[in-house]
């Protein structure tokens, strides 16, 4: 078992990146910057300038915003600006209106609202406010994390200044994980000291259902759930439900839906891909609570410690960590042991890595059910034994130095990439 102290320190890291929020959290975490350099001028502003780093831009151009009807960035400033408070953290948009929306709108046309991409920074989380009114100004900076503030001043007068570690994004590194250290703590640690983490399955199991009943992005969920698709073609099984309520939960949240989910490393995807495939496993294999508990404990912090090593925002599409992660919940789930678990990560990182990030918008859907349908093949084949092995493509023998050489690709390979895929969605051709 895991020494106290470090236990103490892995569960502060839980409840740090597994945190609840309303709408995708790149335009949110802008809104929540806005919120603060507001707060700091005091006042509503006459002028808002976002500048932004070019991940944040490409997350925050296609997505809804939650209770708004409307898409993107210049309404999530807006409401930001006018009914935000930093203190909601990821929920900082959770007290709009109708009314607010419609103020919200005649601020957009106002035309004081501007985004620009930020240059010459390195950081892919990086958020600078500028808000202005009646000759004063106020700036806020987030930077490492979606919640992450580093600086404020008004009026030239400096409130405080962390830039210097923004690099540290929220003091993740703190605890230093590995595979066997993950597994270990999610099959050891006192039920009780990580029973928090059903909340997970309460918020994201909720976002799903509501999402069965609307009419939400492109209604992946729905579709996988009617009787034409799922019962004549894919028939109506487990499998089948893992991918319905996963999608489900992506398309009310991609849409822009006014309801929370449970996130993972300031992603509500991730936390849905974490969380509902061992979820729906889980309650349709009749599993007890406490093996529940300790499997989302497994997937959920699987992802953490993926992400420790890949960074908050990359090239590398979101849904191949948290998938990774919900297939060792599977795994573990379907009575595999840490052999097995260790199976799984490395064929899930033989299949998906790669996978773009091309924005947060509706069709995430469709790519987080390509996940989680890899992340139950991965643990099928996890538990008949069968691994990709160490001659093949970018898989190690050891299952630490895979995950190294994934995040490796998604944070260094890739770049290139990314920008490209940056450069075709600012430019594309409207007929």
């Amino acid at each position: 078992m895991i020494a106290q102290a470090e236990r103490e320190r892995i569960i502060a890291l839980i409840q740090r990146e597994v945190v609840p929020a309303i709408g995708c959290t790149e335009p949110v975490a802008v809104a929540l910057c806005v919120a603060k350099a507001t707060e700091v001028l005091g006042k509503c502003p006459e002028t808002i300038t976002a500048r932004l780093s070019a991940n944040i831009l490409k997350n925050a151009m296609g997505v809804g915003i939650p209770g708004t009807g409307m898409i993107g960035l210049p309404i999530a400033i807006a409401l930001g600006a006018l009914k935000g408070k930093s203190e909601y953290g990821l929920e900082v948009l959770k007290d709009i209106t109708p009314e607010s929306v419609e103020e919200g709108k005649q601020m957009i046309a106002g035309q004081g609202i501007k985004i620009e991409l930020k240059d010459g920074i390195e950081e892919k989380l990086y958020i600078e406010v500028v808000c202005s009114a009646d000759g004063d100004e106020a700036t806020a900076i987030i930077s490492g994390g979606h919640t992450n503030f580093v600086y404020a001043e008004r009026n030239g007068q400096v409130l405080f200044d962390h830039r210097t570690k923004a690099g540290a994004e929220a003091d993740t590194e703190e605890v230093e994980l590995n595979l066997s250290k993950v597994y270990d703590f999610a099959t050891t640690t006192p039920l009780d000291e990580i029973r928090f983490i059903l909340e997970a399955k309460r918020l994201n199991l909720q976002a799903a259902e509501r999402s069965f009943k609307g009419n939400y992005g492109h209604e992946l969920g729905k579709t996988l759930q009617g009787s034409r698709s799922e019962q004549s073609i894919m028939g109506s099984n487990t499998f089948t439900h893992i991918l319905s309520y996963t999608s489900a939960a992506c398309d009310a949240r991609m849409a822009g839906a006014m309801i929370p989910v449970m996130s993972n490393s300031g992603s509500g995807n991730q936390g849905i891909a974490a969380t509902l495939p061992v979820v729906v496993f889980a309650e349709e294999n009749h599993k007890t609570e406490e093996e529940l508990i300790r499997a989302l404990v497994l997937s959920h912090l699987t992802a953490i410690y993926i992400k420790q090593n890949l960074g908050r925002l990359s090239a590398l599409c979101g849904c191949v960590v948290a998938a990774t992660g919900s297939s060792c919940g599977i795994t573990y789930l379907m009575g595999g042991e840490y052999k097995q678990v260790a199976y799984a990560v490395q064929n899930m990182i033989a299949n998906l890595t790669g996978m773009i990030c091309d924005g947060a918008k509706p069709s995430c859907a469709l790519k987080l059910t390509s996940g989680v349908s890899t992340a139950v093949f991965s643990a099928i084949l996890a538990m008949e034994g069968k691994c990709v092995t160490s001659v093949e493509g970018i898989i190690e023998d050891n299952v630490d130095f895979s995950i190294r050489n994934l995040t490796k690709i998604g944070s260094e390979g890739m770049n290139e990439t990314d920008k490209l895929v940056l450069d075709i969605m600012t430019h594309k051709h409207c007929d």
